[in-house]
C-alpha cells in the first residue's frame, strides 16, 4: 500500500453557477474512501474556500483585491469543510482541517510539527483536508496556487504518489479546447522546456493555476522521487482505477533517487536569506566531489543571515547552483572568507565548525530543482 496526495482544484469543486458542486465532492469522497479502505494513506489538498465564499458574499467574479479574497476564504472555508465532512461521513471516514502558509514550511520547527501532525492523522485513518490559509496569507507567503502546495505536502509526508485532479484528461500536445487534433501525452520521464511551453499559463475563473502550474508542481514532486498523475477529476471511479494499475491521463515517472525530506525542505520550502559566492575550486568540490563548503572557497557574501539560515551558493558568474544551511552568520562568513579552517578561531574568537556549510546540509540544484 502507498501514501497518496490527491490535489483538487477550484475548477473541479465549483458549481456550474455559483458555490460548490456538492455532488462532485461526494464523488471524490467516495473514491478517496475506497483508496483508504484498500489500505492507502490519503491526504487531500483542496482549493474551493474562495469559490464557496463568493456565493455567500454574493460575488459573481473572483475578487482581485487580496482583502476580498481573504474575506471570501474566511466565509467559505467552513462551508468547504462541512461539505467534506458531510460527504465522507456515509463512508465511515473522518476528516481534519489543516490550513498552511509558506511560513510553516520555511521554519524547520513548524515544518516538522506539520509533518508529525499529518502523519499522525494518516496513521489514525483520518483524511487531512489541506488548504492554504488564505485568510492570513499575504503576497509574500502565498503559495500562489495549490498545485505547488500539493507538491510541497507530498515531499513533507514522503508520499509515493501525487494525483492532480484536473478539468481535462491530462497533458495534451496542444490545448484540447481549441485544437481538435491535440492528443494526450501518456507518459513523461522529463519535464523539458518544450513541455512547459506546451502547457501554457492560463488559469480558470475560480483558480489561480492552469496546466503550466501543474507541470511546475510535477517537476518539484519528481525531484523528490514521487510519481505524479494528472487525470480528469470529473469521472467517478477514475482515481480508484488509476491506483489499481490502470493507465489514465498523464503519468510523470521519476528518474532520480528520492531525496530526503530534510533536503527537500532545504531545496523547496525555505526562502534563502542571502547568497555566498564561491570560487571555481569550491564549485567543483561541492558539485562534483560532494564536499562541504570551507571558508577558503568563499569570495563574496550578500544579504544578512544568521546561523541555521538557508542561503544560495553561486559561482563567480552569478549562477546559483546550490542551497544550504550555514554554520556562521553573514558577518562572520564575510570575516573568514578566503581563510583556512585552522584560522577561523583566531579571526572570530570562536570556532563552531570547520565548514561554512556541511555537505549533509547542502543540496545541489539544476534549473532550480534538487539533484
Amino acid at each position: 500500500m502507498s501514501r497518496v496526495v490527491v490535489k483538487i482544484g477550484s475548477n473541479i469543486l465549483a458549481g456550474k453557477t455559483e458555490g460548490l458542486d456538492h455532488e462532485r465532492i461526494r464523488m471524490i469522497a467516495h473514491d478517496v474512501s475506497e483508496l483508504a479502505k484498500g489500505g492507502h494513506e490519503v491526504a487531500v489538498v483542496s482549493s474551493g474556500a474562495i469559490a464557496a465564499g463568493m456565493e455567500k458574499i454574493g460575488l459573481r467574479e473572483k475578487p482581485r483585491e487580496i482583502r476580498l479574497k481573504q474575506a471570501a476564504a474566511a466565509v467559505g472555508q467552513s462551508s468547504l469543510m462541512w461539505a467534506y465532512e458531510r460527504s465522507f461521513s456515509p463512508f465511515g471516514r473522518k476528516v481534519a482541517q489543516v490550513l498552511l502558509t509558506r511560513g510553516v514550511f520555511s521554519n524547520r520547527a513548524t515544518y516538522l510539527n506539520a509533518r508529525n501532525t499529518l502523519i499522525t492523522l494518516l496513521a489514525h485513518g483520518i483524511i487531512p483536508i489541506i488548504n492554504e490559509n488564505d485568510v492570513v496569507a499575504t503576497d509574500e507567503i502565498k503559495f500562489g496556487d495549490n498545485d505547488q502546495l500539493a507538491a510541497l505536502v507530498s515531499g513533507l509526508i514522503n508520499a509515493d504518489r501525487l494525483v492532480i485532479l484536473s478539468d481535462v484528461e491530462g497533458l495534451f500536445t496542444g490545448d484540447p479546447k481549441q485544437d481538435p487534433e491535440a492528443t494526450i501525452i501518456r507518459r513523461v520521464t522529463e519535464v523539458t522546456a518544450d513541455l512547459e511551453n506546451r502547457a501554457g499559463a492560463a488559469g480558470s475563473v475560480y483558480g489561480t493555476g492552469g496546466m503550466y502550474s501543474k507541470i511546475l508542481a510535477a517537476r518539484k514532486a519528481l525531484s523528490y522521487g514521487i510519481m505524479v498523475n494528472i487525470i480528469s477529476g470529473r469521472k467517478e471511479g477514475l482515481l480508484v482505477l488509476l491506483m489499481a494499475g490502470e493507465a489514465h491521463g498523464t503519468e510523470f515517472v521519476p528518474q532520480t533517487r528520492r531525496i530526503s525530506s530534510r533536503k527537500g525542505w532545504i531545496a523547496y520550502a525555505v526562502r534563502p536569506s542571502g547568497t555566498i559566492t564561491v570560487d571555481t575550486g569550491a564549485v567543483e568540490a561541492v558539485k562534483s566531489a560532494g564536499r562541504s563548503l570551507l571558508p577558503s572557497g568563499v569570495t563574496k557574501v550578500e544579504g544578512t543571515f544568521d546561523v541555521g539560515d538557508v542561503v544560495h551558493l553561486a559561482d563567480t558568474g552569478g549562477t546559483k547552483f546550490a542551497k544550504g544551511i550555514v554554520n556562521y552568520s553573514s558577518q562572520d562568513v564575510d570575516r573568514i572568507k578566503g581563510r583556512r579552517s585552522s584560522e577561523v578561531e583566531a579571526v572570530l574568537g570562536y570556532k563552531y565548525s570547520d565548514e561554512v556549510i556541511h555537505r549533509d546540509n547542502l543540496v545541489i540544484l539544476k534549473k532550480g530543482l534538487a539533484v
